[in-house]
């Protein structure tokens, strides 16, 4: 369950999903399952719970199943609780090759938690990645819908204390353009 909560699309979200869903033909309503999933997880707390993704299956007219494969196969879908912020670091060759392990050993440290586990004030969740399509700019990481690249330690360390500082959940769906 998601904290006791009702698994229950808000008014705006649910007019979202329902919009998605009419942009594919008939029968073909799956094909939004993707972008919905991500509304899913920013509305419940972060992270998909069976009872959610029973949810989502009801609301596009699909088996539960269905929706289990899709969100148990990417990595930006979470399918236990996490923090308000999931730092997802890119480990995949050029991140790799200029000093992503660096960032990951250096956040480990910094937020007293290994890669896959969440801060004990539920802030940050700590996750390696692959390819995130920012070569050219490695290494970097995601949080939420934004890319943080060419980092530093010094650079990671300051966004750290940014987003500890506005202990905001971070989203897929934070920019305006993935709620159209």
């Amino acid at each position: 369950m998601n904290n006791g909560k009702e698994i229950k699309f808000s008014d705006e979200s649910l007019a979202l999903v329902q919009r998605m869903m009419k942009r594919y033909p008939e029968g073909k309503q799956k094909s939004a399952l993707i972008p919905i999933l991500h509304i899913a997880q920013a509305e419940f707390d972060g992270w998909l719970s069976s009872e959610t993704m029973d949810y989502v299956a009801s609301v596009i007219g699909i088996l539960p199943v269905e929706v289990y494969e899709v969100a148990s196969f990417y990595s930006m879908f979470n399918m236990k609780p996490v923090g308000k912020c999931v730092i997802e670091v890119c480990r995949t060759s050029s991140c790799w090759l200029l000093g992503a392990e660096d960032v990951i050993s250096h956040l480990e440290k910094k937020l007293n938690i290994k890669t896959g586990q969440t801060t004990s004030d539920g802030m940050f969740t700590l996750k390696s990645v692959e390819c995130l399509g920012s070569c050219g700019t490695a290494p970097m990481m995601q949080v939420g819908a934004d890319y943080y690249e060419n980092l530093s330690l010094d650079k990671v360390d300051s966004l750290v204390e940014r987003f500890r500082a506005d202990g905001k959940r971070k989203t897929y769906t934070d920019k305006a353009e993935a709620r159209n």
